[in-house]
């Protein structure tokens, strides 16, 4: 399985604090916030990454992270010249997908559960057609909201809906079958001029190749994208540390906890 790290977007929720940098980019406690969605893909399993961004942007990036050689992985790079929706990101993505399966992250989530390696792993080996991840929410009307039928089944999604149908929010992670990227390019933009990957996963639904995996009881949800969630994302950063030692958005430890690289790398090519 490939990763796509979408870290794309204007920011403009996080202004001024992104006038002159993308927000993937800010600090979440000790790490950049771009480091927490690499590290979600890598506990996938995920050894090949495409990070998606805006052109003035991509430089840093590759400052930051180089070829991920560092890190026992291998990162490429592709330009999005404008936000044009989270579905956009297959298209650019599609000569690096190939026939492959893929996990796209949003550049601005954060995750953190104590089995999520787990979680993750499992789903992508039973990945046919789509995963979506739902985790519920006291707020549902904000998000984009899973309709399950009684036994739990996932049979489609409401976007911020005025009457949502359960409290299960879809998040900015998801897995896709290779032929995710083709239904990405049947898309019309929609009134925003985007394309939704709402529908996409719609389309999956629709022929009952959608499944809806929970991240559990225990686990944390952040979409880190306005001035509140990012300092939410530093405490929750902070407090899983002081707690347990972990450092949940440190790729290099990561690395290393996994075996990717040698306990005493620390160099690498950027």
């Amino acid at each position: 399985m490939k990763g796509i790290l979408l870290a794309g977007g204007t920011g403009s929720r996080l202004g001024p604090l992104t006038v002159a940098t993308s927000k993937q980019l800010l600090p979440v406690y000790d790490q950049p916030l771009v480091h927490y969605p690499l590290s979600v893909l890598m506990l996938a399993g995920v050894g090949e990454v495409l990070l998606i961004g805006a052109p003035d942007q991509l430089p840093r990036f590759r400052a930051l992270l180089g070829d991920g050689s560092h890190l026992g992985i291998r990162l490429e790079y592709a330009v999005q010249e404008e936000p044009r929706g989270i579905a956009d990101a297959l298209i650019v993505g599609a000569d690096f997908v190939a026939d492959e399966p893929v996990c796209l992250i949003l550049g601005d989530n954060i995750f953190h559960s104590r089995d999520l390696a787990e979680v993750l792993r499992r789903e992508a080996a039973l990945l046919d057609g789509c995963v979506l991840f739902g985790h519920r929410v006291a707020d549902p009307e904000r998000f984009g909201v899973a309709v399950v039928d009684e036994e739990g089944v996932l049979v489609g999604i409401r976007e911020k809906p005025a009457d949502p149908p359960s409290d299960i929010a879809v998040t900015g992670l998801y897995m896709y079958s290779p032929e995710a990227v083709s239904y990405a390019r049947r898309l019309r933009p929609s009134d925003r001029g985007e394309l939704e990957i709402t529908d996409v996963n719609r389309r999956f639904a629709a022929e009952g190749r959608a499944r809806l995996a929970e991240l559990g009881q225990d686990a944390r949800w952040l979409d880190a994208g306005t001035p509140d969630a990012l300092l939410d994302a530093g405490l929750l950063a902070r407090s899983v540390f002081e707690r347990e030692g972990v450092r949940i958005g440190d790729p290099a430890a990561l690395a290393r906890r996994l075996g990717l690289i040698g306990t005493s790398a620390a160099g690498g090519s950027r």
